[in-house]
C-alpha cells in the first residue's frame, strides 16, 4: 500500500499535502515538497506525487505531462538534487509508521 506525501494537478492548479500522516514534518520541508511539485507542473504540465512504497521508499509519480521528454528529464534531475531530502523522509516515514504501529500495540 502507497502513502501519499504530497501531489500537484497543473490543469485544477492545485496542491495537496498529506497533513494527516506527515503533519508532523517541519514547514521548511513541507515549503521544499510543495516547490517540487508546483515546478514540475509548472513546468511540464500534468499531475505529480510523491508517495511512500511499502519499503518506504519515496516514490514520483506522474501522470499525463504536456511535454512527455521534459517530464522524465525533469523527474531524473529532481531525484538527483533532492536525493539527500528524499533519503530523510524515507527514515522519517519508516520511524514515523513504526512509532504508530507501538502505539497501537499499547493501546
Amino acid at each position: 500500500m502507497e502513502n501519499i506525501l504530497c501531489a500537484a494537478n497543473a490543469v485544477n492548479m492545485m496542491f495537496y499535502f498529506n497533513e494527516e500522516k506527515y503533519g508532523i514534518l517541519p514547514q521548511d520541508v513541507k515549503d521544499e515538497l510543495k516547490v517540487i511539485c508546483v515546478l514540475y507542473c509548472s513546468d511540464v504540465g500534468g499531475m505529480i506525487s510523491l508517495s511512500f512504497d511499502e519499503s518506504y521508499k519515496l516514490i514520483i509519480t506522474t501522470m499525463e505531462p504536456i511535454d512527455e521528454i521534459g517530464a522524465e528529464l525533469k523527474v531524473k534531475k529532481i531525484q538527483s538534487e533532492k536525493a539527500e531530502l528524499f533519503e530523510k523522509l524515507e527514515e522519517f516515514a519508516e520511524k514515523l509508521d513504526k512509532l504508530s504501529a507501538e502505539k497501537e500495540k499499547k493501546s
